[in-house]
């Protein structure tokens, strides 16, 4: 066999495995890994918890990250003043909570600073710059071979049983196609190259979207005196962040303890509408499923409002609906 082999636990004792290893030809084009546990792809929150709680039960695991750094997309794909839209005992990591110094809703340094430590106290290091070309399982080995790229076009290729993918729902910008933007002469980035509303200072920026990247980013404009309009293409749930003194939530949770969830649901409009009033008059329509039940049934999450709502009607925010 011409590739490197770095073999761990009992495949390396192992002689009908070797055997089929060594019949396998496309391993003498890279370099060659097995690992003794599952491969995991992905550095982000569910990636380090998972190898984590592998750990704790004894069960070593080899972690890939495209990135140069753990959690990339809270990194290097946010805005500087985002922050966890959900109470932080929501958000916590098994095996270990945030510090009891840190706020109800962490910033994204802090989150960003509590995920470096969860990695350090269970001695997780994963292998950054390589990026996950192919995966395929091998039924003649009985493995999953995954084949990664790393910097310079470096090749390596892993042997494994188990395969975690935890790669993330938002890890790829979605740009849709919008007639006439080839014409369009001024800057145009995703969320995930925005940063802060200081170099919009004072210019008009239209916002395409209205999930809670695009109202925060509203927000976040307003902030630094620009001129933001927010294009809305579909109806929305608009929630406060916090009701009747809890976070919604938290409230929502405890109640689907007791009551069905088209109920919870009902509640949470009701005292919604007390409390931002009837959004549709702002161009925000509600969808006709609850919030709850439109997140189960599509994967929508409604918005958390953190103060867009108020720069709406206050005209700060001027929203420009489109429906379909």
């Amino acid at each position: 066999m011409d590739c490197l082999r770095e073999i761990e636990g009992k495949q390396a004792h192992d002689p009908i495995f070797i055997e089929k290893m060594n019949k396998s030809s496309s391993y003498s084009s890279s370099r060659c890994l097995c690992v003794p546990g599952p491969l995991i792809v992905g550095a982000g929150p569910s990636g380090l918890a998972t190898a984590a709680c592998l750990k704790e039960k004894g069960v070593p695991s080899v972690v890939l990250e495209r990135s140069n750094c753990i959690a990339p997309l809270w990194q290097l794909k946010t805005y500087d003043r985002l922050r966890l839209h959900l109470p932080k005992q929501f958000c916590e990591l098994p095996l270990m909570g945030f510090p009891s110094d840190c706020p109800t809703y962490p910033n994204k340094q802090q989150f960003v600073d509590y995920l470096e430590a969860y990695a350090r106290k269970f001695h997780i290091k994963p292998r950054f710059n390589e990026t996950v070309s192919q995966a395929e399982y091998d039924a003649t080995l009985g493995f999953w071979r995954v084949r990664s790229v790393g910097l310079k076009g470096k090749a390596m290729e892993y042997v494994c049983r188990w395969l975690v993918v935890a790669t993330g729902e938002n890890a790829e910008a979605v740009v849709p196609e919008i007639e006439g933007i080839g014409e369009f002469g001024g800057d145009i980035r995703h969320t995930s190259l925005y940063k802060s509303g200081e170099e919009f200072r004072g210019k008009r920026v239209l916002v395409v979207g209205c999930g809670n990247s695009g109202m925060e980013v509203c927000l976040d404009l307003c902030n630094h005196n620009a001129r933001p309009s927010l294009v809305v293409r579909d109806t929305v749930h608009v929630l406060p962040r916090e009701m009747l003194g809890r976070s919604t939530f938290g409230l929502s949770m405890w109640l689907l303890k007791w009551l069905p969830l088209r109920l919870v649901d009902r509640f949470l409009l009701i005292v919604s509408w007390l409390m931002l009033g009837d959004t549709a008059r702002f161009g925000l329509d509600r969808p006709w499923l609850g919030p709850l039940e439109l997140k189960n049934l599509s994967g929508k999450t409604p918005v958390l409002d953190v103060g867009t709502l108020a720069k709406i009607k206050s005209g700060d925010i001027k929203v420009f609906a489109f429906r379909q």
